[in-house]
């Protein structure tokens, strides 16, 4: 019997591009502030922002937009024109309205795998625009179970893994962030493979785990079946 039976998978820019409608959104607010403010450090102003609100505003385009008024408010005195803040908010609305692309290899690997293994999806961020992105992408029959949480730690794959799963021991987690979707799942005594993607946010960096023997690192999904065959193949 495979090791493996249940493959758990990150969403945002592990199954489709997420990452870089944020960096045009940010590219837009230094647009819209520019005659406003001179400040050199306005991106990591931003992203400090955001980082800093995710324990209020949690992951996703609500809590991005919100920390960029914070930050417009913050690097120009509270003298930024209303005009502008109205624009801010709705370049932060846009980020719930991009078209949806799906990586490369992501729907032939789901639709091969879906007959050998319970597919599964854990994903953070806001409710309504994870609902929304999965139901766009086209990927949503390929899961058993969806799971949409504020945040990836231990604890909580823990318990998802007791949930969905025949135990970490028999599950592997594939995601894009070494923070997320990595590193606290091999703590919770799972697999897991990593996919990196061109754009992570520096957030979710985090030194890679080489030499764990629970740990891969892949180019993509289309190489998950040989990266999973090779820890069955260690059972």
């Amino acid at each position: 019997m495979p090791r493996i039976s249940t493959i758990a998978f990150d969403a945002d820019d592990t199954l489709w591009q997420n990452e870089q409608f944020f960096r045009l959104t940010a590219q837009r607010f230094a647009d819209l502030l520019r005659d406003y403010t001179d400040s050199p450090d306005l991106a990591d102003r931003l992203v400090a922002a955001t980082a800093r609100n995710l324990r209020f505003y949690g992951f996703g385009a609500k809590g991005f937009s919100l920390s960029m008024v914070e930050t417009a408010l913050e690097v120009t005195d509270h003298r930024v024109p209303g005009t502008v803040i109205a624009e801010i908010l709705a370049a932060g609305r846009e980020l719930l309205d991009f078209p949806l692309e799906t990586l490369p290899h992501v729907d032939a690997a789901l639709n091969r795998l879906q007959h050998t293994h319970r597919l599964i999806l854990i994903t953070k961020g806001d409710l309504f625009d994870q609902e929304r992105k999965l139901a766009a992408s086209g990927l949503a029959d390929y899961f058993a179970a969806v799971e949409v949480v504020s945040d990836k730690t231990e604890p909580v794959y823990r318990r998802l893994f007791d949930r969905h799963t025949e135990g970490p021991a028999r599950t592997i987690m594939v995601g894009n962030s070494l923070k997320s979707d990595i590193l606290p799942a091999l703590a919770a005594g799972a697999f897991a493979a990593y996919v990196p993607h061109d754009l992570t946010w520096s957030y979710e960096h985090a030194d890679e785990p080489v030499g764990h023997a629970r740990y891969t690192r892949i180019e993509h999904l289309g190489q998950l079946q040989s990266a999973i065959d090779g820890f069955d193949a260690q059972a």
